[in-house]
């Protein structure tokens, strides 16, 4: 019964929150309203509806009914629509306004954590159907998924509205290093992909051996086995970290020196639009 809501406490506190960091900060960095306002409605009531049946696929090759699982697989596959509508509504925002990847890293991290979001719900409905779900239980496999979302899509997120988001509060011209917010991006994208490419393969590997037979019919491996062989991905993986904690006590760094930092001030922004605050 617990997993029935499970997802949810896992889906949501990792989904709908940064969605509203997605909608607000995307278009402000760049300078662009919204691709579609009614998609992005749709993408809302959608995910509210879908999202809490999903929580059956954690479950499946248990005692669950088959029914139940066969529940949480569907909704979980139809789960891809309003995710990937609402991934191409991010990306989309950025029409006319391609040009400023190349000069606002902050703007890069928001639109590389939009790919990721579209990555990791491409790939939490394939891993519940239940074919799949056989090899990928209990491996390493699921980890990499988790970790693509929760490092690629929430972490790469707040990177990139806290980027926007520290010069408006401290009433600053500019961060204090653009180029070390550059460096940041790649040490961590760099990290993020050394970390999920390394679970994927072991999770994968993982699987297959579990479920290798002998001529005799006996299990092939025994599960130190199975440890032993995926262990220099657990390396990667402590790299792939490392990498990305490195980027993270740089941003930290450059906030800290843009907070107390003397540059000129700038004229404050209003976060909210004079209209709203109008009640217009």
């Amino acid at each position: 019964m617990q997993w029935w809501y499970g997802h949810n406490a896992v889906g949501f506190f990792l989904t709908a929150g940064f969605l509203g960091m997605m909608y607000y900060f995307i278009p402000k960095a760049a300078g662009r309203p919204v691709y579609s306002y009614r998609l992005s409605i749709v993408h809302f009531w959608t995910l509210i509806f879908l999202y809490i049946w999903a929580g059956p696929h954690h479950l499946h090759w248990t005692a669950l009914p088959d029914w139940t699982q066969t529940v949480g697989m569907a909704f979980s596959i139809m789960l891809w629509m309003p995710s990937w509508g609402g991934m191409i509504n991010g990306i989309m925002t950025l029409s006319g306004a391609w040009d400023k990847l190349r000069t606002d890293p902050g703007l890069r991290f928001s639109v590389t954590a939009v790919g990721f979001y579209g990555m990791s719900t491409f790939e939490g409905p394939v891993m519940s159907v239940r074919e799949v779900n056989a090899l990928s239980h209990y491996t390493d496999w699921t980890i990499g998924h988790v970790h693509s979302g929760a490092l690629g899509w929430v972490a790469f997120i707040v990177f990139g509205s806290f980027y926007y988001l520290i010069p408006v509060l401290w009433n600053r011209k500019a961060l204090y290093s653009v180029r070390l917010v550059a460096w940041h991006y790649w040490i961590a994208t760099l990290g993020i992909v050394l970390y999920i490419v390394s679970m994927w393969v072991a999770g994968i590997m993982e699987g297959l051996m579990w479920r290798a037979y002998d001529k005799f019919g006996f299990l092939q491996y025994s599960f130190v086995e199975s440890v032993v062989a995926i262990h220099p991905f657990f390396v990667i993986r402590l790299l792939g970290g490392v990498f990305f904690l490195i980027g993270g006590l740089m941003m930290v760094f450059n906030v800290f020196m843009t907070i107390t930092s003397e540059s000129t001030e700038r004229p404050r922004e209003p976060l909210i639009a004079p209209a709203v605050l109008a009640g217009a």
